[in-house]
């Protein structure tokens, strides 16, 4: 189980990284680049909710997952991430318009 959450946590981590990596980019004017990595991050965000969908396809099976330190830990990890790619995505598309006047 601490290998499932631990893919968890890792993919949330490369959506938060790409997102904020995105975020520096768009601020430099590199939209494309920017656009790039929110690619990125979905993919990863993708993966995160796979680990995610797993887990709950397996308790509504009746396979009771134990809830631990860590499991609280990457589901945080997990939508905390989500928000950030969201905002990372707005802010890329104020900067897009900013650049455009």
């Amino acid at each position: 189980m601490e290998e499932i959450i631990m893919n968890l946590i890792v993919h949330s981590g490369e959506v938060r990284s790409y997102s904020m990596e995105a975020i520096q980019c768009a601020k430099k004017g590199e939209i494309d680049e920017a656009k790039e990595l929110i690619e990125k991050a979905s993919t990863e965000l993708s993966e995160a909710h796979n680990v995610q969908t797993s887990l709950i396809q397996k308790e509504a099976s009746g396979e009771k997952t134990e809830i631990s330190l860590l499991m609280v830990h990457a589901q945080d990890h997990l939508m905390t991430s989500m928000t950030l790619k969201y905002l990372a995505s707005e802010i890329i598309e104020i900067h897009e318009e900013l650049r455009k006047r």
